[in-house]
């Protein structure tokens, strides 16, 4: 069973669900969860259980859900949320069992996100930086926007111009000139996914608040 993207909702109780059972070695009850998102009825609990389910987070036997164990590879690791701190004035502090934060969090589609290695300094404007890890995401790209681009086997990361004849590839380095791209009818142009973010030692980031200064 494939995962499929999680609601901001889902998210919550998934991670509920997973400090629970960290904490205390067993499945919290049915009335553990209604307390602790208020719900109304033992029905919620059950919608977001089969949600989660259908989604492919959880199996089911006959002794009931189990989570599912996968290899989640190198961002498993999760953030615990220990309770809500004012940004304005003193105020006592609050500490609550707030889930956690994890790459779910940052990336909510992220059962479609995938990741490859940059060579190359081309992209040092979009902070984007040689050896880095660039999260692409299988979706259409804006024009403009930062993408990966395989023509003819080769492949590159640029911002991306859609102009009358083909494609124009921009890099964030005064040192690189466009790239341009002008398909015959048997040449193929793919697309290999829109840029979403970013990996190195210093951690993980978002798509950058730099844009291209070029216009398209």
């Amino acid at each position: 069973m494939s995962r499929r993207s999680l609601t901001p909702k889902q998210r919550d109780f998934l991670g509920y669900v997973r400090s629970f059972l960290k904490r205390n070695g067993e499945w919290p009850t049915y009335r553990d969860i209604i307390d602790h998102f208020d719900f109304r009825s033992p029905n919620s609990v059950t919608q977001n259980l089969q949600a989660l389910f259908k989604k492919g987070y959880l199996k089911r036997d006959e002794f009931g859900y189990e989570l599912v164990d996968r290899d989640p590879g190198p961002f498993a690791g999760a953030i615990q949320i220990r309770g809500v701190i004012t940004a304005g004035v003193l105020q006592e502090a609050v500490e609550a069992d707030l889930g956690q934060i994890t790459l779910e969090t940052l990336f909510p589609n992220l059962d479609r996100i995938f990741a490859i290695r940059v060579s190359g300094d081309s992209m040092i404007g979009a902070d984007i930086q040689n050896g880095d890890y660039v999260l692409l995401v299988d979706e259409d790209i804006k024009n403009g926007g930062i993408g990966a681009v395989m023509y003819n086997g080769e492949t590159s990361l640029k911002y991306i111009h859609r102009e009358r004849d083909g494609l124009r590839l921009e890099s964030a380095n005064d040192e690189y000139g466009d790239i341009y791209i002008n398909p015959d009818v048997f040449e193929e142009v793919r697309i290999l996914g829109r840029y979403v973010g970013h990996v190195n030692r210093a951690g993980i980031f978002r798509e950058p608040g730099k844009m291209s200064t070029r216009a398209a």
